[in-house]
């Protein structure tokens, strides 16, 4: 094959075994993730909000934000429940451009897998060991979540991996959370095609192994807006869009119906501070019907320190993202007061 095999990398086992889980963090999981499967099955009535960075760039950053938000959840933690995004992968359109701290654990240098996969891992459990919260990373390449699977409540299917059948199968022998996006086309079948791909029992090859999975009754619907044939954005937050998923849940028969609505993307086209107004809007959707408000049991939203975005360089803003622009903690502060006070 036309490739250069730079080094063997270690298998997830033995990162696991060099880098190991305290009791703390062991202890911490279990009990965020009985917290979060309780809402996704209808047994909570506490609403989820996905929060943080586009991408995960500097780890004292992230964590800084992450304990930010700790402070916040402390303060709200009756009704919301606060999920810190730490993606660690990013995918990219067109194939260019800064792919996460996975392959570049310093932004500005060179990509270094080994380095990347030791750096995330390390970066997780300092955020859980300093805060208490678990939390979300994208699904983005199915056989690398495995250096993470014992770290995380929540995982992402991003728009352009939905359909691909590793990653419905992968998701299929989760045991927490999985939430599958619609494409980018905006098609709704797809995305329920793929949440009863993840429902469902499969045998298949995974990392080298014959494995059989039970299927995971906690994949769920991510709405993330779409994009025409034209590249015009077509949200798909409103309440029309959110009735018409109760119907399709409906049709479906599929086991715990529930909806998580990302602010930011296509629904937001990228104007980050329109974040504000589609959960505003999403929350006035789930107090005018109980059909809405069972089924949409969170928000996603992207969130740092510092608002906007910035280009990588030998100058960078700590904490403002270098990925998608996102909102700024004053900014998110507010947000998530309003949320609390709204569910």
């Amino acid at each position: 094959m036309s490739m250069t095999i730079h080094k063997e990398l270690p298998n997830p086992a033995a990162l696991k075994a060099q880098f190991p889980l305290s009791e703390k963090i062991r202890q911490i999981k279990a009990a965020r993730d009985a917290e979060i499967a309780a809402v996704f099955r209808g047994e909570s009535d506490k609403f989820l909000v996905i929060i943080g960075p586009c991408s995960a760039d500097n780890e004292d950053a992230v964590c800084e934000y992450a304990g930010r938000l700790a402070r916040v959840n402390e303060q709200v933690k009756d009704r919301l429940i606060l999920i810190p995004r730490i993606y660690t992968n990013k995918p990219r359109t067109t194939g260019e451009g800064y792919k996460g701290m996975l392959h570049q654990p310093a932004p500005d240098k060179a990509p270094d897998l080994l380095g990347g996969i030791i750096a995330i891992r390390k970066m997780h459990m300092r955020a859980i060991e300093e805060t208490g919260l678990t939390c979300a990373d994208e699904m983005l390449y199915p056989e690398n979540r495995s250096y993470l699977d014992d770290l995380l409540s929540y995982e992402a299917i991003g728009a352009r991996s939905v359909e691909n059948q590793q990653h419905r199968l992968t998701a299929s022998g989760m045991d927490i959370p999985v939430g599958m996006k619609n494409p980018t086309s905006g098609d709704l079948a797809v995305m329920m095609n793929s949440i009863r791909a993840a429902q469902t029992a499969h045998n298949f090859i995974y990392r080298g192994c014959d494995v059989t999975t039970t299927g995971n009754p906690l994949a769920h619907a991510i709405l993330r807006g779409g994009v025409d044939k034209y590249g015009t954005n077509i949200p798909n937050y409103h309440f029309e869009d959110l009735t018409r998923l109760c119907a399709l849940y409906a049709e479906s028969g599929l086991q715990n119906p529930a909806c998580i609505v990302d602010a930011n993307h296509s629904n937001s086209g990228k104007k980050f501070r329109e974040q504000v107004r589609i959960v505003s809007e999403v929350l006035h959707s789930r107090a005018h019907n109980d059909g809405v408000r069972a089924l949409v049991k969170g928000v996603m939203v992207e969130s740092y320190l510092v608002e906007g975005a910035q280009k990588i360089s030998d100058h960078m803003v700590r904490g403002q993202s270098i990925t998608d622009p996102c909102l700024g903690w004053e900014d998110t502060e507010k947000l998530l007061c309003m949320i609390a006070d709204r569910v």
